[in-house]
């Protein structure tokens, strides 16, 4: 899972800098905020559920 995330965060990065990009440029840009905010939130939740994973990882090896 190491580096695997790392692109995956860096491909949502990516798809919404173009898609903000070109709101931007097309005079949308309320729906060019709402866009970034999507990307930011996916990514959160992404982040969410590997510091979920640690926090198992942590109670397995502590036998809670």
């Amino acid at each position: 899972m190491g580096i695997d995330i790392i692109f995956k965060i860096a491909g949502v990065g990516i798809i919404t800098a173009v898609t903000n990009q070109i709101l931007k440029y097309s005079g949308k840009d309320e729906i060019a905020m709402l866009t970034t905010l999507a990307g930011v939130i996916i990514v959160l939740f992404m982040v969410i559920n590997m510091i979920n994973e640690l926090f198992d990882t942590v109670k397995t090896l502590f036998n809670f």
